[in-house]
C-alpha cells in the first residue's frame, strides 16, 4: 500500500467535476480519481484526459446508492489506507420547464443534493488524513438569503444546529412540498438543497474542530459561478476551467475553514446579505 495522496471528485465525468479533475492532475501531488454513476461514461472521460498527458484513475460512484458508496470506501482504504482530497461534486437540478411535479422535485432534488452527499461524507470522513481539506460544491442558490421565512432562516444559522436536526429541516421541505405548503422555504428545491449543503458544512466543520484527536482538517462550501454545463442547459457564461477556479482554490490554496467561498475566491459571509 503507498502512501501518496489521493483526491476524490464525485460526478466528475463532465461539467464542472471533469475540470477540477483535469485541475487536479495539473497541480494536485498525488493520485486523482474521477468518478461516476455509469462506468461507459467515466471511462470515456477517462480517455479525454489521458488524451491531454493526465492519468487519473477512474472508479464507479453512484452517491445515491448505499451499496456503490460503500464498495468505493472499502476501495479505497484497501488500496490507499486513506484519502486526502474529497470534492463533494455531484448533484442534480431540474430543467426550468421541467414536467414533474414540485414534490417530485423537492424530493429528487434534496436526496440527491443533500442526502446523497451526507452518505459520501458519512462513508469516507473517517479515511480522511491528517491535513485534509473537503470541498462542498454549493451554488450562488445555497446563500442563505435565499430562503424567504426568517423563521426558517434562524434555524438554518442556528449555531447550535446538529447534523439530526438538519437532515429534520430538509425532511419537513419535503413534507412541505407534498402539501403545498412550501411557501416559506420558497420556489427553488435546488436553493433548498443547497442552503442545506451549505449549512451542513459548517457543523461538518465544527465536528472537525471539536475531534480527539485533532486531524485538522478544513471542508468549505464554494459557489462555483456560473458555468456554461448540461446542468445550466448550457446558458452559464462561464467555462468549466473558469468553475472549477474556486474549488481547486480551496482544495488546494485555502488556509480557512468552513467558510462559504464566493466564485472569485473570496470568502462572504453566508448570514449577511446576498453578495454582490
Amino acid at each position: 500500500m503507498t502512501t501518496q495522496k489521493i483526491a476524490v471528485v464525485t460526478g466528475s465525468n463532465k461539467g464542472i467535476g471533469f475540470a477540477i479533475v483535469k485541475g487536479l492532475c495539473e497541480k494536485f501531488d498525488g493520485a486523482v480519481y474521477l468518478t461516476a454513476r455509469n462506468v461507459e461514461r467515466g471511462q470515456n472521460a477517462i480517455q479525454q484526459l489521458n488524451k491531454l498527458g493526465f492519468k487519473p484513475l477512474f472508479h464507479q460512484l453512484d452517491i445515491t446508492d448505499q451499496q456503490s458508496v460503500d464498495k468505493f470506501r472499502d476501495h479505497v482504504k484497501n488500496s490507499h489506507g486513506g484519502l486526502d482530497l474529497l470534492i463533494n461534486n455531484a448533484a442534480i437540478a431540474f430543467k426550468m420547464d421541467a414536467t414533474e411535479p414540485f414534490s417530485v422535485q423537492a424530493e429528487e432534488t434534496v436526496k440527491v443534493n443533500y442526502f446523497a452527499t451526507l452518505r459520501v461524507c458519512e462513508a469516507l470522513f473517517p479515511l480522511l488524513r491528517n491535513n485534509a481539506k473537503v470541498v462542498n460544491v454549493s451554488s450562488s442558490a445555497g446563500h442563505l438569503s435565499r430562503i424567504p421565512s426568517a423563521d426558517l432562516r434562524a434555524k438554518f444559522s442556528d449555531p447550535n444546529l446538529t447534523i439530526p436536526k438538519l437532515n429534520e429541516l430538509m425532511e419537513q421541505f419535503i413534507k412541505d412540498a407534498k402539501e403545498n405548503k412550501h411557501q416559506p422555504w420558497g420556489n427553488s428545491t435546488y436553493v433548498v438543497s443547497k442552503v442545506g449543503l451549505t449549512a451542513l458544512t459548517i457543523i461538518q466543520q465544527r465536528l472537525f474542530d471539536s475531534e480527539q484527536p485533532n486531524r485538522n482538517i478544513a471542508i468549505n462550501a464554494v459557489h462555483p459561478g456560473y458555468v456554461d454545463t448540461d446542468m445550466t442547459s448550457h446558458k452559464g457564461e462561464w467555462t468549466i476551467e473558469q468553475g472549477a477556479r474556486a474549488p481547486l482554490f480551496c482544495a488546494l490554496e485555502a488556509d480557512f475553514k468552513g467558510k462559504y467561498v464566493w466564485k472569485d475566491t473570496r470568502v462572504v459571509d453566508w448570514y449577511g446579505p446576498f453578495p454582490s
